[in-house]
């Protein structure tokens, strides 16, 4: 994969706050790099990739922006090695289970890799516009 032309990583602690900081840090790096029209579902797939990682990893976990010369990508990684899936929809009436859908949506492509011993990363990339 080629070398990004910028990157920025922070890693948090597996608590309710953390999902609230994230989103802040994706906000700060995507207008410092003049980004806003990624701000909305950059922001959402954040969310949703870190409070997996907050209720199903129980584990800290890292959240890593990048920016490449036609794509930013987001990376959540966590130390649960089981990868996330969507097996079946979920109840019209449920509280959950729509997490991964909204990251499928939103992003134009989204995937899991198991590169590093006892973790997984998710990640989700979005195409940027020439100005």
């Amino acid at each position: 994969m080629e070398r990004p032309n910028w990157c920025h990583e922070t890693s948090l602690p597996a608590e309710p706050t953390s999902a609230r900081r994230a989103r802040a840090f994706v906000i700060h790096h995507l207008v410092e790099h003049r980004l806003m029209y990624l701000l909305d579902p950059v922001r959402l797939i954040t969310s949703e990739l870190t409070t997996n990682a907050i209720q199903h990893a129980h584990t800290a976990f890292t959240v890593t922006l990048k920016g490449f010369d036609d794509v930013v990508v987001v990376t959540v990684e966590d130390f649960l090695m089981l990868n996330p899936g969507r097996s079946v929809p979920p109840q019209v009436l449920a509280t959950s289970g729509r997490g991964l859908g909204i990251v499928e949506v939103l992003s134009d492509e989204w995937g899991v890799v198991n590169d590093r011993p006892g973790s997984k990363t998710v990640w989700a990339s979005f195409a940027t516009r020439s100005e």
